[in-house]
């Protein structure tokens, strides 16, 4: 191996590039001026404008395999970069989605319902029919939007505005999406405590570039948990959808979900319930249903709690193979398609309807753009 020097070790990082700005990080002023090496030790600092940069850890990563690339894999680095942060003074943190003017947080009171199925699908709706619309996948241990959306592979992207550095949500099917599943390895599990979670939950919505927007649909995680109580506080939530099966399993689990919202510490209105996989039937027999997971339980639930029954959704394969497909099926004018339309429709009136109950002063008008 030959003789390590900085200026060697700063040549190669020259390869490493920093999405926000297009430039390799030694040029952009984020290496600092401590190189040290120790035979085949090498270790030196990477400078980032605030403590939340989103491209910290891939950028670490990167630096560590220019290294081994550039220089030798036998040079010892891994564990050895330091990460610092510029000392700026403090700004105000403008208020989070302040052109957004519904956000509509789509739950389940447990997971295998088809919540992110739904609230895709009601995105890509919403946008077919003419409005703004952003999606945030907020599902933090199960985020499935980039495959429903095909942009796997996709990478997160900086610029400026108004003197701030923002994310560049990724836009699809007329929907900007932006997801937890863009920061991780997909194919690890996101061992995060509540308060990391929680942290980088407000980063996608404090700090990504959204814009104007009529609806703001979020793919909640299923369950009751502090990551909902921190949507909550950090927005002010136009409403939930509920989702559910008509299986009494789930329909229990619902109950708790709509008691959780409704209750002191949240106060959400329910906007209304979508009872999923309502019935089954075969594609070459459009007209016969068979009732797998129990007859209209999401109606009678419905009912009971006084809420609004948005949609009853039949369960077709269609369904699953469009979104493992990266092809939301509401893209389509076909029955299912139809199904998801309605659904659009009914969100557009109870939000609607909800507004018009409001102060003045508290109204939004959403119309087609």
């Amino acid at each position: 191996m030959q003789r390590l020097y900085p200026q060697l070790i700063l040549d190669a990082l020259k390869n490493v590039r920093y999405p926000a700005s297009g430039k390799d990080i030694v040029s952009a002023g984020m290496v600092e001026d401590d190189i040290r090496i120790d035979g085949n030790k090498v270790s030196f600092s990477l400078i980032f404008d605030r403590p939340t940069d989103p491209f910290i850890k891939s950028l670490v990563r990167a630096a560590e395999s220019a290294i081994s690339t550039y220089i030798s894999p036998e040079v010892e680095i891994k564990g050895n970069i330091a990460v610092k942060t510029r000392t700026q003074a403090p700004q105000p943190a403008p208020k989070p989605l302040a052109q957004v003017k519904n956000i509509i947080g789509v739950s389940s009171g447990k997971g295998g319902v088809g919540k992110s199925t739904v609230a895709s699908n009601l995105a890509v709706a919403l946008a077919r029919e003419g409005y703004k619309v952003g999606l945030l996948d907020a599902d933090i241990f199960g985020p499935s939007m980039p495959k429903m959306f095909g942009v796997e592979d996709a990478e997160l992207y900086m610029h400026e505005v108004d003197g701030r550095q923002l994310i560049i949500p990724h836009e699809k099917f007329g929907v900007k999406l932006l997801s937890i599943g863009f920061l991780v390895d997909r194919n690890a599990p996101v061992l995060w405590r509540g308060s990391m979670a929680s942290n980088a939950l407000k980063q996608l919505i404090g700090e990504a570039d959204w814009g104007e927007l009529d609806y703001f649909v979020i793919d909640m995680p299923p369950g009751t948990s502090d990551i909902h109580l921190t949507l909550v506080q950090t927005l002010g939530i136009t409403g939930v959808v509920i989702v559910t099966t008509p299986q009494q399993v789930a329909l229990a689990d619902a109950r708790k979900g709509i008691a959780m919202f409704t209750g002191e510490k949240v106060n959400v209105p329910i906007l209304g319930l979508v009872e999923n996989m309502a019935w089954f039937t075969p594609a070459k027999h459009p007209d016969e249903r068979y009732y797998i997971f129990g007859h209209e339980g999401g109606v009678a639930l419905a009912k009971e709690l006084g809420v609004k029954l948005l949609a009853q959704i039949p369960l077709v394969a269609d369904v699953c193979e469009d979104g493992d497909a990266g092809t939301p099926i509401a893209l389509k004018d076909s029955v299912m398609g139809h199904e998801f339309l309605h659904l659009a429709h009914e969100v557009v009136d109870v939000v609607d309807e909800r507004n018009r109950m409001l102060p003045p002063t508290a109204k939004v008008d959403v119309t087609k753009k």
